[in-house]
């Protein structure tokens, strides 16, 4: 089974095709979170989510934000700003999919997430402490999550804490141990000094883990979030995947 991880596409469409068009077929598709914020195109990446065989999506803050679930004052002065541009800018029908978006999902035998088992919406899973509180809290022997925009792996190994492992390299495999948790890394908008679009592909009928990286035009999403009077930083952002 080939199932596409993805996660914080934040209205990147570029990035997202250029992922979905790497990842080539595939049975189902999870998708972590935070569809829209920051990026020009919130409209056609929800729509082109929607259209995905197997969707499987859960709610990411942007999302519960830009649907008006959750308050802007707990955002930044960027991020609030690219959800009030997009609660502007996306179609009624789009908004209602977001505020229908489950905080938490399971399925075959996976707790999927955008932020934490404890907090699924807010909570980032980012290091040992934070790992060990998510995997003890799940109820299924693999966990996977976003947020962080850092693809990454946590398991607990030999009745030690968490140990993190953070997977750089173009392709990498994993065979996932029982107790982990596993985030693919940002679509859209990468923060580990990497611009190019991150996702991973899942079979968990035989727990393997497969990373990936894709480059897609930078360029052409930086020309549009200029064009639609987006914050400059956003731009800068994706340019040097910070």
């Amino acid at each position: 089974m080939r199932i596409l991880v993805l996660s914080d596409i934040h209205s990147n469409l570029t990035a997202l095709r250029a992922v979905l068009s790497d990842a080539g077929s595939v049975d189902a598709v999870w998708c972590l979170g935070d569809l829209v914020g920051y990026g020009p195109q919130p409209n056609e990446c929800i729509i082109e989510i929607q259209r995905l065989p197997g969707i499987v999506c859960v709610m990411g803050n942007h999302d519960a934000a830009t649907a008006g679930l959750i308050p802007l004052e707990s955002f930044n002065s960027d991020a609030r700003k690219g959800v009030e541009w997009n609660q502007k800018n996306i179609h009624p029908d789009q908004i209602e999919f977001l505020k229908q978006l489950p905080k938490l999902q399971t399925i075959d035998q996976t707790t999927i997430v955008h932020g934490s088992m404890n907090d699924p919406i807010w909570e980032y899973v980012m290091d040992r402490h934070s790992a060990y509180k998510s995997i003890i809290k799940m109820t299924t022997p693999v966990g996977l999550v976003g947020h962080t925009h850092y693809p990454a792996v946590f398991y607990i190994g030999n009745g030690k804490n968490a140990i993190d492992i953070h997977l750089e390299i173009q392709s990498s495999f994993l065979k996932i141990p029982d107790n982990a948790i596993l985030n693919p890394g940002s679509v859209g908008q990468p923060r580990d000094h990497d611009p190019r679009a991150a996702y991973a592909i899942y079979d968990p009928e035989a727990r393997l883990w497969e990373q990936h990286r894709i480059a897609y035009n930078v360029n052409e999403v930086i020309s549009l979030i200029h064009d639609f009077g987006l914050p400059k930083r956003n731009a800068e952002r994706l340019d040097g995947g910070w």
